[in-house]
């Protein structure tokens, strides 16, 4: 790196999750992250190994070296951002509104779904995967208690194609069409993902490094961006010129990347009106609390950024102890 590079400094934090685990890629319940800071700027690393990432030691040494890998380069653009916003004294929420967002269900639970509705919440994003006739039978209880209930799936490409085609069209058809998609139903190809949609009608959703190279709309209806992974431009512009839908999530990580996403959430519903749906920002409430979760306040629909400058957090982060990199 070149002398004009600012130093960066690191803030090791660990997130516990509420559940026994969060997804069916992962049996962890304790999630090792990273705030950084370079120059004014802040962001998170919050590496996934289960889904590809490489870990936390070796996203630092990246960001120390070459920043080869997408997670350390998307972290370096957020820091970017919000230091020339902190910098200039500028909330980057200023008269911003971020999309509506679903609930996030890690496991099958009466009793959150009856918190969800409780809070506003009229979409649910359910992990399934990991116990499917489990999850069948709860969908098919949950959807007839609640008829105006729309779900979300995520499998996580865990279940093979066959597993989950007979998981779908084992539900009550009043059942499927209250899914509005399922995402990364099984390891990824053209023609199975298109084989799948046509048997069971219920719409794809894909994310990560394959939906910009998709040939067609018809393998996939709903594109996933994580702006913690993503260039959020590049694919919503692609997912546009292929007629997809949009949906921005968080990366399940610390709140910090919480916020950054949901910024990005609301620039892009900006730039493309009408392409960015009902979102997954609202993911603070799957860990136990710490004094960055309790300034996001309760999980509703509503995100609620924290002010005063950049994406916010100012005080608490001027309580961390930090570490040159």
């Amino acid at each position: 790196m070149s002398s004009n590079t600012p130093n960066i400094y690191f803030s090791r934090y660990r997130l516990k999750s509420r559940a026994h685990r969060l997804n069916a890629a992962s049996p962890r319940r304790e999630f090792e992250g990273a705030l950084i800071q370079v120059g004014e700027g802040f962001a998170c690393l919050h590496p996934w190994q289960e889904l590809g990432d490489p870990s936390l030691d070796k996203c630092l040494a990246d960001l120390q070296g070459k920043r080869r890998w997408p997670i350390v380069r998307r972290a370096l653009r957020c820091a970017e951002l919000d230091g020339a916003a902190r910098l200039n004294e500028d909330w980057m929420f200023e008269e911003m509104e971020v999309p509506r967002s679903h609930f996030t269900l890690p496991l099958p639970d009466r009793d959150q779904v009856a918190l969800a509705l409780e809070n506003g919440f009229d979409t649910i994003k359910l992990k399934v995967g990991q116990n499917l006739v489990a999850e069948g039978l709860f969908l098919r209880e949950a959807s007839a208690d609640h008829p105006t209930l729309r779900w979300r799936l995520d499998a996580n490409e865990k279940p093979t194609r066959e597993d989950i085609r007979d998981f779908l069209l084992s539900l009550p058809e009043a059942a499927r069409d209250q899914i509005e998609f399922i995402e990364d139903p099984c390891p990824f190809s053209e023609e199975g993902w298109q084989k799948l949609h046509r048997e069971t009608r219920v719409p794809l959703a894909i994310d990560r490094e394959s939906a910009p190279n998709l040939s067609t709309a018809k393998s996939a209806q709903v594109v996933i961006l994580k702006p913690a992974l993503d260039e959020p431009w590049l694919l919503a512009e692609s997912a546009a010129g292929k007629g997809q839908r949009v949906v921005v999530t968080s990366y399940m990580d610390h709140p910090l990347g919480q916020a950054f996403a949901a910024w990005e959430a609301g620039r892009l519903s900006l730039q493309f009106p009408g392409l960015v749906g009902t979102c997954g920002l609202q993911t603070h409430g799957l860990f136990e609390p710490n004094p960055f979760t309790e300034a996001l306040g309760s999980v509703t629909p509503e995100f609620h950024p924290v002010a005063w400058t950049g994406l916010g957090f100012d005080e608490l982060l001027d309580t961390l102890l930090w570490q040159k990199l």
